[in-house]
């Protein structure tokens, strides 16, 4: 199963799947493409799959990206279809960050195999609040991200699941709550809490002793 994460920069949506991966160390976090050089102690297929732009670029052609991005000029970022076949192929289920028209795109694809997340911030000023906190951009770059935020929200309908991280311990039990069904499903619970099989063995087990009594 793939579980397809989208959002606005400054949603959560990285401390979200952090946590979520937390909680359910069987996930496995599918590893991006990039035409960027290493940095630092990056290894190749660890971090990312390392290619060239000439590389990546006849990727493109051969269509071998289930979705990619040029994020500056001649740097590209996507996620190769074999990475995501081969993951599927071993049975596991397999975490992607990925941007709306990418999510989008994977869905196209894989149909069913895919479950869509859109983490959505409270409010546009929320978000503006969010940002302007983080320091780390000018008023114009704010600007721009809240423009790009308010453009990908148009796109959060066409989701599976729409999660509003307001607050963040109920996002985070949201989102865990949301992959364990797919994951893990479970028998719906009869009245008093307790699930069909777990009430019929113990009806059986009544049965039994009865006729121990009586034997």
């Amino acid at each position: 199963m793939l579980f397809v994460f989208s959002a606005p920069s400054g949603s959560g949506k990285s401390t979200l799947i952090n946590h979520l991966i937390s909680q359910m160390p069987d996930l496995t976090f599918s590893v991006s493409a990039t035409s960027r050089a290493p940095r630092g102690g990056e290894k190749d297929g660890v971090e990312y799959h390392f290619m060239s732009e000439e590389e990546f670029r006849q990727k493109i052609a051969e269509d071998a990206f289930v979705e990619y991005e040029e994020v500056y000029a001649g740097t590209f970022y996507g996620t190769l279809k074999s990475e995501i076949d081969g993951r599927l192929a071993k049975g596991e289920n397999v975490v992607l960050d990925v941007d709306v028209k990418g999510g989008l795109s994977v869905k196209r694809i894989y149909g069913d195999k895919a479950l869509l997340i859109f983490i959505q911030p409270p409010s546009i000023e929320e978000l503006r609040r969010r940002l302007e906190k983080r320091g780390t951009d000018s008023p114009e770059k704010i600007q721009q991200r809240i423009d790009k935020a308010a453009y990908e929200l148009t796109f959060a309908p066409q989701f599976d699941v729409v999660i509003t991280n307001d607050d963040l311990e109920t996002a985070q039990q949201e989102v865990v709550e949301t992959v364990k069904k797919k994951t893990h499903p479970l028998t719906p619970p009869m009245k008093g809490g307790e699930h069909k099989p777990s009430l019929l063995k113990k009806i059986w087990n009544w049965v039994v002793d009865l006729f121990d009594l009586f034997a």
